[in-house]
């Protein structure tokens, strides 16, 4: 590989990140802006979401596990174990049930872009 092509490698064991609560519920970064990567990676313990949008940042939402739903903005969809949702820049959501989710948010920085609802 050259080195105009080299990119760093990063693993993170979700087991060995602390989860603290967020907008959504328990969230753990697996990949945070400050790695460098293009994109987000976290994995979030939903419970008692707000309502809320994101200005400069796309987010795909995949279910881990559990059941429930999504609010994107007035349309309500449900949610299941396998379930991927795209939700542009600007959509007011939120999921309810007890969820376990990976989000990818694209581009990095969507922990300075959450602007809540509610």
């Amino acid at each position: 590989m050259s080195t105009a092509t080299a990119a760093r490698v990063l693993r993170r064991d979700p087991a060995d990140v602390t989860p603290w609560a967020e907008t959504c519920g328990q969230i753990r970064c697996l990949v945070e802006q400050k790695d460098g990567a293009a994109a987000e990676v976290h994995q979030v313990e939903i419970h008692d979401a707000k309502l809320h949008y994101h200005a400069r940042t796309d987010e795909f939402y995949y279910v881990i596990d559990g059941n429930g739903t999504m609010i994107l903005d007035s349309e309500e969809i449900e949610l299941h174990k396998g379930v991927v949702v795209y939700i542009p820049r600007g959509v007011k959501h939120k999921a309810c049930g007890k969820l376990t989710v990976l989000t990818v948010c694209i581009p990095a920085g969507v922990m300075d872009d959450i602007h809540e609802v509610e």
